[in-house]
């Protein structure tokens, strides 16, 4: 399978259209809207999907497995994005900058005959992008975020952080931070910048800890 490291709408969502999506199913990987992810696509069935994806509209759906295997279920809600920038590399293999454009809620799995899978799925109608949070939020996930990195040990440049909108800010972290999948299924499903920020401050309390064992802090 492929990957890449995760960097970088209160309206509730109202369902509008209906399209088929080519998902690329990436357990732990969370796309927003207006936010981007870059992935290194090297298995065959996923350069499939990018070959054929930047032949037509440049469209791939992000999602979430529910198990291990070769193809376990999926998780309900996705994201659509569109690839931006990509580097075809001479054996194949892909570099990518996915762009998030809509999340959706898969209505069933095709019976496809492509090497990869293909759901037919709603597409949110939804703007958060405008949100703002209340001071009192606001300071509360900065406050949050400083001690979470501080206890993982990251490397954090918080002036840069600081000039963040709203919006940005909380789907940055949502998207990095190193939560299992059950987690940023979590983050990904809610809805409302609000409800997505505490429930972002909740997990960074609860999770803030770290027992030298792993490299990910997790909710099993």
């Amino acid at each position: 399978m492929g990957g890449g490291d995760k960097t970088q709408i209160v309206g509730y969502p109202v369902r509008m259209t209906i399209r088929r999506i080519s998902v690329f199913p990436l357990s732990g990987a969370i796309l927003f809207p207006g936010m981007q992810l870059p992935l290194h696509i090297f298995e065959p069935r996923y350069r499939d999907l990018i070959g054929d994806s930047l032949a037509r509209d440049r469209m791939v759906g992000m999602i979430q497995p529910k198990g291990q295997g070769n193809n376990p279920p999926l998780f309900e809600v996705g994201c659509l994005g569109r690839i931006g920038d990509v580097e075809a590399m001479e054996d194949g293999r892909y570099n990518i900058i996915l762009e998030g454009l809509q999340r959706f809620s898969v209505v069933k799995e095709l019976d496809a005959t492509t090497s990869f899978r293909q759901v037919e799925a709603e597409l949110w109608e939804e703007d958060e992008a405008g949100d703002a949070l209340s001071i009192a939020e606001r300071a509360s996930i900065e406050i949050e975020a400083r001690r979470f990195a501080d206890s993982q040990g990251y490397a954090v440049d918080w002036t840069a952080v600081g000039q963040l909108d709203d919006y940005s800010l909380v789907n940055a972290i949502a998207q990095i931070a190193p939560f299992d999948y059950a987690a940023k299924q979590a983050l990904l499903e809610a809805r409302g910048l609000s409800m997505r920020a505490d429930l972002i401050v909740q997990l960074m309390q609860f999770f803030g800890r770290h027992d030298g064992s792993e490299d990910r802090v997790t909710l099993q």
